[in-house]
């Protein structure tokens, strides 16, 4: 009786999921579709699913009639950047986790307290700073803030706590060095923490909007999603042309969670939990 309840139970929870999905998944679906329609027919009432006559003629004006190619250029240098910065990260999550040196718990708990402060809050300072050094409308000063996060400083630190230190101890006994001590044996067993980062890092310099908003007063250093937003005032009434932009920025990132939607569960819960 037991399993028949459970079985009744798991298939009503497995039909609201399916039916929550499918209408989440709607706005999505018809932007995707809208990206390929005529813009008369993305206005047409009644409106329509699929495009009557695909077209790719949205996409072309992106990169021909737009700067689109500029801002995927200046958006993959950020995300380039971004995964060296998360080198540097995981390295400072090794110090914190392994190494013992003095104000260490100073300096951690300095870490997390930075992870209270909103960005908007530190957004002037940070500018101040970077006018200082005279790296305001450049690739440079959009770049050097996102390199270090708290974030991925903490979450690193928390999964490398859990690597046994007799391991560390064992390979410097056989004289190896810290370098490749890291290289070699830390990081390969840190690669569920890794993904995560790898995938968390992806996504914020892949939507970095504020920051190069700010910083950059020419175009040709906007990333996608300010040329994004730019879109709304160059074609205010060319939705389809709107819809094709959000569809090239949105979809890296659905292709990338799909893939990679275990790697963020496993290395949270192993960072969390461990």
């Amino acid at each position: 009786m037991n399993t028949k309840k459970s079985k009744i139970e798991g298939s009503v929870v497995t039909i609201v999921l399916g039916l929550g999905g499918i209408v989440t998944s709607i706005p999505f679906i018809w932007m995707i579709l809208s990206s390929f329609k005529e813009d008369r027919e993305v206005l047409s009432i009644p409106p329509t699913i699929i495009p009557k006559t695909p077209t790719l003629e949205n996409y072309l004006i992106l990169f021909t009639k737009l700067d689109f190619g500029i801002y995927l250029k200046n958006t993959l240098i950020i995300v380039l950047f971004s995964m060296i910065g998360l080198l540097l990260n995981t390295m400072a999550g090794y110090g914190f986790a392994k190494f013992q040196f003095r104000y260490k718990e100073a300096l951690f708990l300095l870490v997390l307290t930075t992870l209270m402060i909103p960005g908007q809050v530190t957004m002037i300072p940070t500018y101040l700073i970077i006018n200082k050094m005279e790296l305001t409308n450049s690739m440079t000063g959009i770049i050097l803030p996102g390199l270090i996060s708290a974030f991925s400083i903490f979450l690193i630190r928390q999964f490398m706590v859990t690597i046994p230190n007799d391991l560390i101890e064992a390979a410097r006994l056989d004289g190896a060095s810290e370098w490749y001590i890291f290289t070699r044996i830390i990081l390969p067993l840190s690669k569920p923490i890794l993904a995560v980062q790898m995938i968390l890092t992806f996504i914020g310099a892949w939507n970095s909007f504020l920051w190069p908003l700010i910083i950059a007063n020419d175009d040709a250093l906007y990333t996608l999603s300010v040329g994004l937003s730019l879109l709304k005032g160059q074609y205010t009434t060319n939705f389809a042309v709107q819809m094709a932009g959000a569809t090239f920025m949105v979809i890296p990132i659905l292709i990338i969670f799909m893939f990679f939607q275990k790697h963020i569960v496993q290395g949270f819960n192993m960072s969390g939990i461990k």
